[in-house]
């Protein structure tokens, strides 16, 4: 069977899926999880767990509210392998120390054991958090809710607006 053979059949077996779907009630395309571009489905988790830990939900929304974890996804799958790998890896060494340490995966550990193994990296001198908590931060204030948090209360720089009354 040749190449071309193969991209047939698979055209043909996938129509005849969507088309059973269709016909036993399946989710609709539309309705059903985007598929991830970078991250398994346990690497998203961890970043998110990471994220959430950063910048945690209080008064107002945190970085889990703002899609922070997604949107590193988009920005890293857009960048070099290198940055991919280096953050894969971050992700995997985070699940390692999680794992050595408590038991279980750096997603399913309480803030508190969250928080140890980090400071333990911090402490160890691992550069992974730092990277990881400066891209965090950046893309949160860059969304709207992180920015509405920024300027909450009208705490705009005085710097930032024109001092000029004509202006005004």
């Amino acid at each position: 069977m040749n190449r071309r053979d193969l991209l047939r059949l698979g055209a043909t077996a996938s129509a005849a899926a969507t088309q059973a779907g269709a016909q036993q009630g399946a989710v609709p395309a539309a309705a059903a999880k985007p598929p991830r571009l970078l991250f398994d489905g346990h690497q998203f988790l961890t970043l998110t767990a990471l994220a959430d830990l950063i910048i945690p939900a209080t008064d107002t929304p945190g970085a889990k509210a703002a899609e922070v974890p997604k949107h590193i996804e988009r920005l890293l799958n857009d960048g070099p392998a290198e940055s991919q790998e280096h953050f894969i890896q971050g992700l995997s060494g985070l699940d390692g120390d999680a794992i050595r340490s408590h038991g279980r995966p750096f997603a399913s550990c309480s803030p508190a054991q969250q928080t140890a193994i980090i400071e333990a990296l911090q402490r160890g001198g691992d550069d992974f958090f730092g990277a990881a908590k400066s891209l965090v931060s950046r893309i949160y204030y860059a969304t709207e809710i992180g920015f509405k948090e920024l300027n909450k209360g009208g705490r705009i720089p005085v710097s930032f607006g024109c001092e000029h009354k004509s202006h005004a």
